[in-house]
């Protein structure tokens, strides 16, 4: 990403529900993912936001792993870990509704300060203004999209990863419950 920067404040968007509606035409379920599709599709039910990427992140370890693979830390790896980083970025109305529901998310960087930042990538802003993501990364590694990892940094990012997307399942359930929304992206 090498892109990454703190929070951008919210402008206009009157061009908002037509990106809305384009990104969820094209959204695909099967090309997501899959221990995070349920997370996108989460945000296609909300009305004030849209995904614009994402990735569930990947530790890789040596050089004969799959880097898409979803396989966890073997528990006895000694050597270095190359971490693909878990993200998901999103665009976001500028609403009411929309200015809470980016202060929910911004909250869960504030759960371990360490792994998981919120803020914008220039080159999504440049397309969508409004435009956020939180990201799992080792903090002196937030502008970049991989790190190598000792094995026990490794595993604790590995434990931060899956909070982090606990915890953006559980403001999703809660503002879906809120919204009441009944959209819902192609399968």
């Amino acid at each position: 990403m090498e892109t990454f920067t703190p929070p951008r404040e919210f402008v206009e968007h009157p061009r908002f529900r037509e990106e809305r509606e384009a990104a969820l035409a094209s959204l695909d379920l099967a090309e997501i993912d899959e221990p995070i599709a349920d997370i996108v599709a989460g945000f296609a039910k909300l009305p004030y936001c849209f995904t614009l990427q994402s990735c569930q992140g990947h530790f890789v370890c040596g050089p004969a792993a799959d880097p898409h693979a979803f396989d966890p830390i073997p528990i006895d790896w000694a050597g270095l870990v190359r971490y693909r980083l878990a993200y998901i970025a999103f665009c976001i109305e500028n609403s009411p509704r929309g200015r809470a529901f980016r202060e929910e998310l911004a909250g869960i960087a504030r759960t371990v300060p360490e792994d998981v930042q919120f803020g914008s990538y220039s080159w999504f802003w440049a397309r969508h203004v409004n435009s956020y993501a939180l990201q799992v990364e080792p903090d002196r590694f937030r502008a970049r999209d991989e790190a190598f990892l000792a094995p026990e940094e490794a595993l604790r990012v590995e434990r931060n990863r899956d909070l982090f997307f606990a915890e953006v399942r559980r403001v999703l359930a809660a503002d879906t419950r809120e919204c009441g929304s009944d959209a819902s992206p192609r399968p």
